[in-house]
Order: structure tokens, then sequence, then C-alpha cells
């Protein structure tokens, strides 16, 4: 019985959540980032949803050369170097969107990868996010562990259009 209890404390799985739409006020640490930062149109925001979730929605606009809105988490800095993967719980549009990570080792670029919001629960590997600054990839090395300082979406797929993107939790995994 002992060897049993040992084995199944082995094989769980430690997480860290590092956001739950059912925590007290949900919404703080939350802001948008439009294009409007660099002369562009698009409109973008969030809200919780009577579901308690928040809800990151908007329409891109490609005039002034815009064409993006991010939503961004700012974290507690938090030392990730123990886990390996990000979960996402979600509900989306079906559409591809950026999630991004920031640490504090880099604050002027983001870790990014891409996932099409179908799914209600997406994995990502978190050494499997590459270093990219504007839109480009820079000649660095992907993700490997430090901390974390803040997490994001990003939508922005080169055409006009509509988004809604729900976020219930985002936990790390080991």
């Amino acid at each position: 019985m002992l060897h049993l209890l040992l084995c199944l404390s082995i094989m769980q799985t430690s997480i860290l959540v590092l956001f739950d739409s059912n925590q007290i006020n949900p919404s703080k640490n939350w802001k948008t980032v439009n294009d409007g930062v660099m002369g562009g149109k698009s409109e973008g925001d969030f809200e919780l949803t009577e579901e308690n979730l928040i809800h990151f929605k908007g329409s891109i606009s490609l005039r002034n050369n815009g064409g993006f809105s991010s939503l961004r988490y700012l974290l507690n800095t938090s030392d990730v170097s123990k886990y390996k993967k990000i979960r996402l719980t979600i509900l989306g549009d079906g559409k591809q969107y950026q999630f991004r990570i920031k640490n504090k080792e880099n604050p002027n670029f983001s870790y990014i990868t891409y996932f099409d919001a179908k799914q209600e629960v997406i994995e990502i590997e978190l050494s499997e996010m590459y270093p990219s600054f504007r839109g480009r990839k820079l000649n660095l090395e992907n993700f490997s562990g430090g901390t974390l300082t803040e997490i994001g979406f990003l939508f922005g797929n080169k055409k006009e259009e509509s988004f809604s993107l729900k976020i219930q939790k985002i936990e790390l995994l080991e």
C-alpha cells in the first residue's frame, strides 16, 4: 500500500495557477494594447462576462498600418524554472491567436507561439516559444525557464475581421 501511495504522489503533476477567472476581482491586472500606439485604428478590449470569464474581443483595421490588438496580464514575478508546459482553458472563435510571455531577464521582447482557438484546453510546451520583437523572430534561444512577468494574447491575422476569445484559466504544468 505504501508503495502505491509513493507511486501516485510521484505521478502527480505540480500545477501553478497564473490566472483563474473564479478568483476575487479577476479583471485586475489585465490591460489591452491596440495598434493605436503606432497610429492604427483597430479596436480591442475586454470585459468580465456573466460566466465570470475574461472576454477579449474587438475588430481589426488595417488602416494607418494597423492590424493588431493585444491583451496582457501582469504577474507578480514567478519563478517557472521547474515547469515545462502552459495550459490555457479558453473558449474561442476558431481563429488563430498568438500567445506571448515575457520574463524579467529580457523585458524588451516576448516569447511567442500560435494556437487556433478551437479547443477549450490547449497545452503549449514552454521550450517551443521563440523570441520575437514587433513581428520578427529574433536570433536568440527559445524560452528556457527563469521568471515570468507577463502573459498575453495577440490577435492580428493581416485582414480586417472581428475576434472573440474568452479566458477561464492559465496554468503552468511540470
